[in-house]
């Protein structure tokens, strides 16, 4: 007898015993909560718009949905980075677990880092060091989950949040950014969708996905509306400093003495290290109010029950921040400022594309979609799905951030490849025009 004739046999039998012996109903099944329609998480749309991608394409694949430049050899980080990871590796300091909140000299440089842009000092007992600013985000949005508690979030905004938030059974309610304003928070709004149950709101500064970067006169009076309404103000800061227009960066922290407020940030954007998944959650509370009420403490009781970063990434950062030098920073925001302009510019030549206001920070700009223009584009995502099988081109639909019949697009890649990127979004933008 064959070989396969006996394994036809065994699989046969195999398959025999195991149906009279199967039960008749299973007692699993994954939660669908966190099966998530692909559009609804930047990972899951990227995904989606990968899988469309023509493979009989020769052409490069122009990456514009993700804020990943480390991808590219211009955007390296320094090396004063990657020494100061070789040395802590090297030293043996830092095999073992740390402590859940982070290592103590980690915590107070990045206190002394940020206490540089404050009117006061951090202590190392305000930062909590997190799992890159995602952890940090989901951290504080579980403490603080309520049975009826609501938190504010920006629209459009980073989707994440709204993620983390029905996880954790945490209502979102959602005020405006004006994008005629410079994606300025619309206080009126968020005042309107407030109520006693309101326990925070959230801003990214500088903005994701709107490139915008607010003022220090906008942030007081988010403040002080965040202090009328009897709420805490969350402030995603991943891209602070990453800035290059009109407006210099300002930490929500400052404002700190006005009401608490919680900011959330890492190495990831400004190092180009986003793969070293090293943040922090750090509290900002000269007027006690955050302890009072016991968010302190809820904090390190999650962090008691998470993963904590690696410990030697830890004992690498007090290098990593106080010695790199300030020309690797005009170096990465010079790169990032031309591929924004060259990326405003570029829209403006793209049928049915206009973007409200010219980048002012961060890695990634709002661009509207007049649907009129064109012929068989139903919405966004459509456009976005037929962009990336025609052109091998991946820009993010509006949708994943809240705002449909918008485009969210990377420009912190390489120069040359934004240039092919949006030459071939063009190209798609005028092929499918009604005028075409």
């Amino acid at each position: 007898m064959q070989p396969q004739q006996l394994q036809l046999i065994f699989d046969e039998k195999r398959g025999m015993e195991n149906n009279s012996t199967m039960p008749k109903k299973w007692g699993f099944r994954g939660n669908s909560e966190f099966k998530p329609e692909p559009q609804t998480t930047i990972r899951g749309a990227i995904t989606l718009l990968e899988s469309n991608l023509n493979q009989s394409d020769n052409r490069p694949v122009i990456p514009m949905a993700h804020s990943e430049p480390s991808a590219f050899p211009c955007f390296n980080t320094t090396e004063i980075a990657a020494d100061a990871i070789a040395d802590a590796v090297r030293s043996t300091k830092f095999n073992g677990h740390s402590p859940t909140i982070g290592i103590l000299p980690a915590r107070r440089a990045v206190a002394e880092y940020l206490s540089q842009d404050l009117p006061y000092k951090l202590s190392p007992d305000d930062v909590f060091l997190t799992m890159g600013c995602k952890q940090a985000a989901q951290g504080i949005l579980q403490v603080l989950a309520g049975s009826k508690s609501n938190i504010l979030l920006p629209k459009p905004g980073f989707p994440y949040f709204g993620y983390f938030a029905q996880l954790y059974n945490l209502e979102v309610r959602y005020f405006d950014l004006l994008p005629e304003k410079d994606w300025e928070v619309d206080l009126d709004s968020l005042v309107a969708v407030a109520d006693e149950n309101t326990v925070a709101m959230l801003i990214i500064n500088p903005g994701n996905p709107c490139a915008n970067v607010f003022t220090y006169q906008h942030l007081k009076q988010v403040a002080e509306t965040a202090k009328k309404l009897g709420i805490l103000v969350l402030s995603d800061e991943v891209y602070g400093h990453l800035t290059f227009g009109e407006n210099p960066f300002v930490p929500m922290g400052v404002f700190g003495s006005i009401t608490p407020v919680i900011t959330l940030g890492s190495i990831s954007k400004r190092w180009i290290v986003p793969g070293w998944r090293m943040g922090w959650l750090v509290t900002h509370d000269t007027n006690g109010i955050l302890k009072e009420h016991g968010i302190i403490e809820s904090i390190k009781g999650f962090l008691d029950a998470s993963t904590e970063p690696p410990t030697f990434i830890q004992g690498a950062l007090p290098d990593i921040l106080s010695k790199t030098k300030e020309d690797f920073f005009s170096k990465i925001v010079n790169l990032i400022k031309e591929a924004a302009n060259s990326c405003y510019e570029g829209i403006k030549d793209v049928p049915g594309l206009t973007c409200p206001t010219k980048p002012e920070g961060s890695m990634c700009l709002m661009a509207k979609l007049d649907l009129s223009v064109f012929d068989g584009i139903k919405d966004d995502l459509d456009f976005c799905l037929k962009l990336a099988k025609e052109e091998s081109v991946v820009i993010l639909p509006g949708i994943c951030v809240g705002y449909e019949s918008w485009l969210r697009i990377t420009f912190a890649i390489d120069l040359s490849s934004l240039q092919d990127g949006i030459k071939r979004l063009k190209a798609f933008c005028e092929r499918h025009s009604k005028k075409a």
